[in-house]
């Protein structure tokens, strides 16, 4: 067995987790954290399970699920996670969305600070770190580094095959601290589509209206769904695979993912309307009566020069951003977890 392996496995003896009602609560607080985590670019899933205290167990769930084992504590735990990860993305869904498409630079700063906040944590699993670790960091931050320089042009993409190819990216986040399923999503132009339809569905719920639910639901809820339960299968135990077998080069990897995801943040951003006779996102020709169906969250980003206000406001907030993560390291006792594991490796 190896070192990660055995951690899992003490996780999930439950000892440390104390009565069932404390880790319903905690896993409660992890499965928030995660769901708005995957509404918030840069901000991975995983990392927010961690910091919670609950992260190993989630995983010891998911494979004891493919595993056909069903242990009281571990279907807890994950039920719970689930049930309020999903209800924090269909609360939330409709305002992230609003405010990154009205106040881009704004958030990304924010979101920017909550990502380098798990670092450490991700580097205390990934210590002492070798020659193999800094590897798989050169070729994680080289990944998304690249990947970001694609981001800025995209526009909104839709489609079945794209919604479940979403969902794919949106279960890294859940699996893999320091991947981000959130900002995955923008460099594929899913971002605001799938938070809209999230959204339009829970008004269509409130509503009551089934004709209101049912456009969202088989556009983007259903294809999105899949694809995350069937990332979250092949995922979580693909992971335990390379663990075993790379581990040192498998977390430098997921560290240089979490650095990178910042470089395709950069906050100085906004959406540009785009001009009559230019191409959209889906090569369409813009005329003036698509433009009129173009709302502001499907217009393309482009850069721009900052004030030395806004540069100030954006560090300001990067640092509050930094400090949200550490907080919840502490308040989840997610350190204990992660020296846990760090002490097996």
């Amino acid at each position: 067995m190896t070192s990660k392996e055995s951690a899992i496995a003490a996780d999930a003896g439950g000892s440390d987790d104390g009565p069932l009602g404390l880790l319903a609560m905690r896993s409660a607080i992890g499965g928030v954290l995660m769901g708005l985590a995957n509404l918030v670019p840069g901000i991975s899933g995983g990392t927010m399970l961690l910091a919670s205290g609950v992260y190993l167990r989630f995983i010891n769930a998911i494979s004891e699920v493919t595993r056909f084992r069903f242990r009281k504590s571990s279907m807890l735990s994950l039920g719970v996670i689930v049930v309020a990860a999903a209800g924090s993305i269909l609360l939330f869904a409709g305002p992230v969305k609003a405010l990154v498409v009205s106040h881009r630079w704004i958030m990304y700063s924010l979101f920017i600070g909550l990502t380098l906040g798990g670092v450490p944590l991700v580097w205390k699993l990934a210590r002492p770190a070798t020659g193999a670790t800094w590897g798989g960091f050169a070729v994680g931050f080289g990944v998304l580094g690249a990947l970001a320089f694609t981001q800025v042009s995209a526009g909104a993409n839709t489609g079945f095959l794209l919604m479940f190819i979403a969902g794919l990216a949106g279960a890294s986040a859940m699996i893999l601290p320091g991947v981000s399923g959130g900002y995955l999503l923008v460099l594929m132009g899913a971002y605001v589509p799938i938070l809209s339809g999230i959204d339009a569905f829970k008004e269509g719920l409130k509503a009551g209206s089934m004709d209101a639910m049912m456009g969202p639901l088989m556009a983007v809820v259903l294809p999105v769904g899949l694809g995350v339960v069937v990332g979250v299968l092949v995922v979580s135990n693909g992971l335990r695979i390379v663990l075993e077998r790379y581990e040192k080069a498998t977390l430098g990897v997921l560290l240089g993912f979490l650095v990178g995801s910042v470089v395709g943040l950069w906050p100085f951003q906004q959406g540009v309307e785009p001009a009559v006779g230019s191409l959209d996102a889906r090569g369409r020709v813009v005329t003036a009566e698509l433009l009129a169906e173009l709302t502001p969250e499907k217009w393309p980003t482009q850069y721009f020069t900052p004030t030395a206000t806004q540069i100030v406001s954006a560090l300001a907030l990067v640092a509050v951003g930094g400090a949200a993560t550490l907080l919840v390291a502490r308040i989840g006792e997610g350190k204990a977890e992660v020296k846990a594991a760090a002490a097996e490796s």
